[in-house]
């Protein structure tokens, strides 16, 4: 069902996207590595891109940070404040005084479960990882956010003026409630559904400081070796929100889309 789309030029492409410096977390694998590599094939790819990862040792973020002077490999756990801290006076100290553009929460955890079985912890710890910590790190970037949004004073609300995005899920839209014969899993539900409301929240306190505040579902992705069998590639789908991103503005702030740019329920 298609509930709407962002305004829109003659031609939708990630061509518009263009922000100087751009942070994602969860960058150790899946969603965050991939995003990492659409903004690089951008025509103006971010001047600093931060790719803030719990391992920065790991294999894969350090293959393409070699061969990509602008990747800065961020060590960065969500559920640690003090991590947090330390990744803000990094990216400060990065960024000299000209703000941070765009920060995506894309860090995320799940965990199989069933209403019956569903247990405090489990709730606990898929809460911690998928809406306190974008929560917290949002809180922790928000100077530098606000740095970027004044830099740029004279623009609009958008992606390339300063932003943030929490990767969310369609299993969090209380008015869909899709795939629940298929997979209950309600501590990813309900930590996903918060996050919807944090990105609500955010998006009512800071849009008057110049900041948009979105949530995304990349869809039900299938990574590699997927073999192009499932419902969206990782590729497909990365590629599909930098063209969302790239179409958001005033009139989008504190809204909900999918990686197809449609507009969906909360």
């Amino acid at each position: 069902m298609v509930w709407g789309r962002p305004p829109c030029p003659t031609h939708c492409s990630m061509e518009g996207l263009s922000a100087r410096s751009v942070l994602v977390t969860g960058c150790d694998g899946g969603m965050g590595l991939e995003l990492l590599k659409r903004f690089l094939e951008l025509p103006t790819p971010p001047q600093c891109l931060f790719a803030a990862c719990t391992d920065p040792d790991g294999k894969a973020i350090n293959e393409m940070a070699l061969g990509s002077p602008s990747v800065v490999i961020l060590p960065l756990d969500v559920t640690d404040p003090s991590s947090i801290q330390a990744a803000v006076g990094r990216v400060r100290e990065e960024l000299r005084g000209s703000g941070l553009n765009l920060l995506i929460n894309s860090t995320g955890a799940r965990r199989h479960s069933m209403l019956a079985t569903e247990s405090a912890e489990n709730m606990a710890l898929i809460y911690a990882t998928n809406t306190i910590g974008p929560l917290q790190t949002s809180q922790a970037f928000m100077p530098l956010l606000k740095e970027a949004a004044e830099a740029h004073s004279g623009q609009g609300l958008s992606c390339g003026r300063a932003a943030i995005v929490n990767i969310s899920s369609i299993l969090g839209s209380i008015e869909v409630v899709e795939a629940w014969d298929e997979s209950q899993d309600v501590s990813y539900r309900c930590s996903k559904a918060a996050l919807n409301m944090l990105t609500k929240c955010l998006a009512l306190e800071y849009g008057d400081s110049g900041i948009l505040c979105v949530s995304v579902d990349p869809g039900c992705v299938v990574p590699p070796p997927g073999d192009g069998m499932g419902p969206v590639t990782l590729e497909e789908s990365t590629q599909g929100v930098l063209q969302v991103l790239a179409n958001l503005s005033a009139t989008s702030n504190g809204t909900f889309w999918d990686w197809k740019g449609q507009r969906l329920p909360w």
